[in-house]
């Protein structure tokens, strides 16, 4: 069908080629579909008002929709078919380039949201160790993220969100309740990382809970009156809601919940478990490839970099296999010189400074939004991953860059410039924040997130490390190898659990057998997968396609390929799917030949 499409292009082109062309007609930009895009944007945020707090956008901030609630539901999918039938509205040749992507994003973006909708699993499995409402709230409650306590009044916000997620609390030991009768349960091994979380909870002294933060933390201008009050307003609403509630779901998860725990590990387990798995790996790769191609590419990528792996294992003289330079690697005292968390986060931030001065060569654009590096709350530290958490839409809030750190004497350096270039510069802060910050996108564009071009980005950036004066220590070298390698085994692990019957210890052994991770990481990284479907893939099938369109774009322009603007292309249209990037690329390589 390709070659039959281009020879038809071919020939229209020969046809065409004596007339003379007449310069293509400036599209104006078309007002009604930017209301649109504005209109689309608000209602996304009302539909989900925590997006709305985290982009800064504090008009909001006392609002909890019931996620879990067959009106919301119905309001979600009622919203997005809404939006899909306005699309068809505009046509292509009405609206100027920028539109047309506009248009293309947001119709994949209801496309997605139905299909999601279509599934019982966000309703049905409303808890998880990893991502969920539960632990995003105690990140907002620690005082520290994006829920602001500066007035009186944003406590009253905070006091009245509060009473809606305890309904959402509620409504989630019942939806749990309804899973255990319709067959959609946790597997045993994540119910066994939740409950600790939700016994810390219940069980915690009033005063040193984590939800009473912000009443040890009021702002000093405050009066002792307006302190009182709140204290007490806000005391009745722990003691009296909330941490009843987290009581109730503490003895549900480790009592019914638990006895009815799946012991396998795949979500295939679940009533439309496969047609789920599918549609996960669409929403997170942005593509139509299958399981299978995805394992067999995970299969062939692991043998790759293995190759590489060992080339690294003979420069530093290491004698014997490579599974043993793996164990020798994660128990290496030598690269655990650490005593305290804050000496961890002085290295990432030296990491930054070593590489500062090579930035311009690789990028024309930096953004404004600050940066700070934070040791991950103690709450969610067990099971949690370093991750990055964007700034403010207005730049006002720094993008701060997790680490967990639950014992800085194990905690092992080999990866660490490779995981700053990942999480921090010039991987999801350098790319989020310029998206944030770039006034020719519509709002919601600027909030969107697609992993497969978000974590392919943030992947894709590991392996600038020598471009920008890193990976001069071969274990440096080797952590980014090992980092990608933990990508690629992704997508064997994913696979295998969630379409090939693979068990949580088979895939633990894999990876294992396959990378330098200490055990405790890779069971953790496991459970993950478990609880998360698809989103794993995303990260190797992103960073593939990116280097795919750099040889692409080197190989088509030769001499006259700038290595920063084809970086600024990439991150000038904020996350897209992939097929729209590659076609974006595309174009820009033509207007150059």
């Amino acid at each position: 069908m390709k070659k039959i499409f281009l020879t038809i292009v071919a020939a229209a082109t020969l046809l065409t080629s004596c007339k003379k062309e007449e310069p293509k007609k400036e599209v104006e930009t078309n007002q009604e579909f930017e209301k649109l895009l504005v209109d689309y944007n608000e209602g996304k945020l009302k539909l989900n008002p925590l997006n709305a707090t985290f982009a800064g956008d504090n008009r909001f901030n006392d609002q909890f929709p019931n996620f879990l609630s067959d009106e919301y539901a119905l309001e979600s999918k009622d919203f997005f078919t809404n939006y899909k039938a306005k699309l068809e509205g505009f046509s292509d040749d009405q609206l100027t380039e920028s539109q047309q992507m506009s248009k293309a994003v947001l119709a994949w973006d209801c496309d997605m949201a139905l299909a999601q909708g279509s599934f019982k699993n966000d309703q049905l499995l409303p808890i998880n160790q990893m991502w969920t409402v539960n632990l995003t709230m105690g990140q907002l409650a620690s005082g520290s993220s994006a829920q602001p306590f500066n007035t009186v009044k944003d406590y009253e916000n905070w006091f009245s969100r509060l009473d809606k997620f305890n309904t959402w609390l509620q409504s989630a030991k019942s939806r749990m309740e309804q899973g255990i009768k319709e067959g959609y349960v946790l597997p045993k091994s994540l119910i066994n990382k939740v409950i600790p979380q939700f016994q810390g909870l219940a069980e915690t002294p009033l005063k040193e809970h984590l939800f009473y933060s912000p009443i040890n933390n009021f702002p000093a201008d405050f009066s002792d009156e307006d302190k009182k009050a709140l204290e007490k307003q806000y005391s009745n609403i722990l003691e009296e809601k909330l941490i009843p509630s987290f009581k109730a779901l503490h003895e549900f998860l480790s009592s019914d919940y638990l006895n009815a725990g799946l012991e396998v590990s795949g979500i295939d387990a679940v009533p439309q478990g496969k047609e789920y798995y599918q549609h996960s790996i669409k929403n997170y790769t942005t593509t139509n490839m299958t399981a299978d191609e995805i394992h067999e590419l995970g299969l062939k990528e692991v043998a790759r970099i293995l190759s590489e792996m060992e080339k690294v294992k003979q420069q530093v003289g290491f004698e014997g296999d490579l599974k043993s330079f793996f164990d020798f690697v994660r128990n290496n005292k030598e690269l655990m010189p650490y005593t305290e968390p804050q000496q961890i986060i002085d290295n990432f931030n030296a990491i930054h400074e070593k590489m500062k001065p090579q930035l311009e060569k690789l990028f024309g654009n930096k953004p404004k939004t600050p940066f700070i590096v934070k040791q991950t709350e103690k709450f969610r530290e067990a099971s949690a991953s370093a991750e990055y958490n964007p700034g403010s839409l207005d730049g006002t809030r720094p993008g701060v860059f997790y680490t967990p750190i639950p014992d800085a004497t194990k905690y092992n350096v080999f990866s660490d410039e490779a995981l700053f270039l990942h999480e921090a510069i010039p991987g999801h802060h350098y790319q989020i924040s310029l998206t944030q910050e770039n006034k020719d996108l519509p709002g919601f564009r600027k909030t969107l997130w697609y992993s497969a071009y978000g974590e392919g980005w943030a992947l894709y950036t590991e392996n600038l490390g020598k471009e920008l004066g890193l990976y001069t220590d071969p274990y440096q070298y080797f952590g980014m190898l090992g980092m990608e390698m933990h990508r690629a085994i992704r997508l064997v692990v994913d696979t295998g659990m969630h379409a090939k019957g693979w068990s949580r210890e088979k895939a633990i052994q894999y990876s294992l057998d396959n990378e330098a991770e200490s055990e405790a990481s890779i069971i953790s990284e496991i459970e993950r997968y478990m609880a998360n479907p698809g989103q794993a893939l995303s990260y190797k099938i992103g960073q593939l396609k990116i280097r795919e369109l750099r040889k692409k774009a080197k190989d088509a322009l030769g001499d006259k390929f700038d290595i920063r603007e084809f970086h600024n292309q990439v991150l000038e249209t904020g996350c897209i799917p992939l097929a729209l990037l590659e076609n974006k690329i595309d174009k820009w390589i033509a207007s150059l030949k």
